[in-house]
């Protein structure tokens, strides 16, 4: 028989964070805020729209961080909905996750890379296909595109430590150019443009425009997501019910603040018309354009990709963990929930997750699969947040070194607030929100095609039979 191996607590509270950071920040705050003004035409609520982000995004964060200290366990967010909901939907959302959200955050990202690369190198890196095959398409930025994912998938087979190693450089690297590009912001700010941009709020608050806002949200909350792939690795950080709410709060309180201070300096140094023109929606580019001159373009394709580099290097290093924690049980292929017993690292997860994301890049079709990614998250994340109430009710007596800070109203805020916004998305985006519902769905007959040999009313009463205590501490290893 083969040995396992198994997860080893080796990663710190800075680790920790580290992932929370360089997850979240990728190449959407440098770009969104173009698509963002023109849907509203205001500075006011352009700023307006990364408040409500930042307070309902580090709300989510101190939701998640009672399951986090509670559960710690690999698979994160995909165990928390097995626990409370049943594992259909701890299913559904694994199959979401690895069909479009993971996946597709990895290869979008990678792209954005090669893109950013091509700026520096036109010459040598473009989009022009040199080999196609029916959707498939072999550019020197798909070539490149892919070598990312190849380079950063192996360096985190080898071992947990080395990719948080990898993680904190480049996570450290672009916090530093964050905070560079708000106090160049600082000594560039143009007193003109600032007193036009913000001189008077034209909009009066009413339901049409709480709709408008709840779209135009989108750009924003995709900017601010992937902060829960901390979760995936609970089972691998050091004292995780201290460091995993620590590392959620500063993780996504900072990166959060950063992002509204960087709109600030935007809207400081740029006039809205010139936010909603960007070439490209780049509007850091055309930030640094107004302060450094044509240079500005390189600098901020140099801080993209290492904002790139940073985000897909934490999404690859947590992601597999929760498709092992799906293996394990006997939801997906059974060769993932092997551990590799030299690195102690899921290897077969992680080189699934890669090899599906590199065929994303090769069929071009993430670009249209990340459309829908806002629409099934908020519905994850808002039964995740709503489950505060199951999970408390069914595991009354399990350990919570962390309690969520003022509930059940914050849990409540945050659920009015994502299904409001699903709701807009659904009946004002419908070709947006009606394909992610549908990959969601999909999930459904994919479930009880795996479980076919298993009845169904079964493992309803397996699921029900777990609210007994004992149980309970067996399930959450308590």
């Amino acid at each position: 028989m083969e040995k396992q191996g198994h997860f080893e607590r080796n990663l710190g509270l800075v680790d920790a964070t580290s992932i929370v950071a360089g997850s979240m920040i990728g190449s959407g705050i440098f770009i969104v805020s173009a698509d963002i003004g023109r849907q509203l035409n205001s500075a006011w609520l352009l700023l307006l729209v990364w408040g409500l982000v930042a307070v309902t995004t580090t709300i989510a964060a101190l939701c998640y961080s009672e399951y986090a200290a509670s559960i710690p366990e690999a698979g994160g967010m995909y165990v928390y909905l097995k626990k409370i909901w049943g594992k259909r939907v701890g299913f559904l959302y694994g199959w979401c996750l690895f069909l479009v959200i993971q996946t597709g955050c990895i290869a979008a990202v990678s792209v954005a890379f090669a893109k950013f690369l091509g700026i520096l190198l036109p010459q040598y890196v473009n989009s022009t296909p040199f080999l196609s095959a029916g959707p498939i398409h072999i550019s020197p930025i798909t070539i490149i595109a892919m070598s990312l994912i190849v380079v950063l998938t192996y360096i985190n087979s080898r071992g947990v430590e080395l990719g948080a190693i990898v993680q904190n450089i480049f996570t450290s690297t672009k916090l530093v150019a964050l905070i560079g590009l708000i106090i160049c912001g600082l000594f560039a700010i143009n007193p003109t443009i600032l007193h036009n941009n913000f001189a008077m709020p034209h909009f009066s608050l009413n339901f049409d425009l709480l709709t408008v806002l709840a779209v135009a949200t989108v750009g924003a909350f995709f900017s601010a997501d992937s902060w829960c792939n901390v979760t995936f690795i609970a089972s691998e950080i050091k004292k995780p019910e201290v460091n995993l709410p620590k590392a959620l709060f500063f993780g996504v309180g900072g990166v959060c603040l950063l992002y509204f201070l960087i709109n600030i300096m935007y809207l400081s140094v740029l006039n809205l018309n010139q936010i909603q023109g960007a070439p490209n929606d780049i509007v850091a580019a055309s930030f640094f354009d107004a302060i450094f001159g044509a240079s500005g373009r390189v600098v901020i394709s140099v801080i993209i990709m290492i904002s790139a580099i940073g985000a897909v290097n934490g999404t690859i290093l947590s992601g597999a963990r929760a498709f092992w924690a799906m293996a394990n049980d006997g939801l997906f292929f059974k060769s993932l929930s092997n551990i590799d017993p030299k690195t102690n690292v899921p290897t077969n997860a992680m080189m699934a997750q890669g090899v599906w994301a590199i065929l994303l890049v090769l069929s071009g079709s993430f670009s249209a699969l990340l459309v829908y990614i806002t629409f099934i998250e908020l519905v994850f994340y808002s039964i995740t947040i709503g489950g505060l109430f199951l999970f408390r009710y069914k595991y009354p007596n399990i350990e919570r070194p962390y309690k969520t800070l003022w509930y059940p109203f914050l849990p409540a805020i945050y659920c009015v607030f994502s299904v409001f916004m699903g709701l807009c998305l659904l009946f004002l985006r419908p070709e947006n929100a009606l394909p992610g519902l549908a990959i969601l769905l999909l999930g459904i007959p994919i479930y009880y095609w795996k479980i076919k040999k298993k009845p169904v009313l079964m493992e309803f009463a397996e699921v029900e039979s777990a609210t007994n205590e004992e149980e309970v501490n067996k399930e959450v290893n308590i």
